[in-house]
């Protein structure tokens, strides 16, 4: 089961990546840290405040996604490894883990 909810973490990552694009591309800036993944969902109220937000936002369904493991998706913008980051910490939920509590993050998945 491990296994299959790492794979169902990096399909996540990559949907999640994809909506962040898309905002990106229609209001310029992804959603800063402070505004986190609620901006795909729901227009910011503070910060750089979306040009072109989409009505309907940016996922398919209207509250965010957990994780496999029911924790939240960490998000950082700007990020360390890239423009952002988007990190699952696996099954301990915590940083660092190894085997089924590795983190899956979006700059690792191919």
């Amino acid at each position: 089961p491990d296994e299959a909810r790492q794979n169902k973490a990096r399909i996540d990552i990559k949907a999640i990546e994809s909506a962040l694009k898309l905002y990106k591309l229609d209001n310029g800036v992804y959603p800063s840290t402070e505004q986190g993944l609620q901006a795909l969902v729901s227009p910011p109220e503070a910060g750089v405040l979306p040009k072109k937000w989409r009505k309907g936002g940016y996922l398919e369904k209207t509250n965010l996604p957990k994780d496999p493991w029911g924790n939240e998706f960490v998000y950082l913008c700007p990020g360390v490894n890239g423009s952002f980051d988007l990190i699952s910490y696996g099954s301990d939920g915590a940083p660092d883990g190894e085997d089924a509590a590795k983190d899956i993050n979006n700059w690792e998945i191919e």
